[in-house]
């Protein structure tokens, strides 16, 4: 039976893990140790799934719990992935969040029919600033 958290600490370790497991490794700095402590610990909201001592899933969000929900990270282990998992991980976001807080996320490309499957808008102006861009 998968277990819940909310608030929940995980390790560098864990996290890197679960991002292997589930393909999200792909787009994340896994070999920058520092980089993802720095990401759990400036988390805002962090929402966990378990099977037994196993993460299993996670959303980590970073947000102002009113206006806008930025979910960063959606990471599910593909060995549970299709069980609900993600869709209750996003759920229980959204319990934390204000009634006016909107969930805002940049899909992985291999989950862009997922979202909206699960109740998401296509929004068709998001705008990314990379490191290495400079600003004009």
């Amino acid at each position: 039976m998968v277990r819940y958290a909310v608030g929940e600490s995980i390790s560098v370790d864990q996290f890197i893990d679960v991002l292997r497991r589930s393909t999200l490794a792909e787009r994340r700095p896994v070999d920058d140790r520092d980089c993802l402590a720095g990401m759990l610990r400036h988390a805002d909201l962090l929402v966990t799934a378990w099977e037994q001592d196993l993460l299993v899933g996670v959303a980590r969000s970073v947000t102002d719990f009113n206006y806008c929900c930025y979910l960063s990270d959606l990471a599910v282990d593909q060995a549970y992935q299709q069980t609900g998992i993600g869709r209750e991980l996003i759920r229980r976001t959204r319990e934390q969040l204000g009634s006016g807080c909107m969930v805002i996320l940049l899909s992985a490309p291999a989950a862009t029919g997922y979202y909206p499957r699960i109740g998401f808008r296509l929004h068709g102006s998001a705008w990314v600033l990379r490191p290495a861009d400079e600003l004009q």
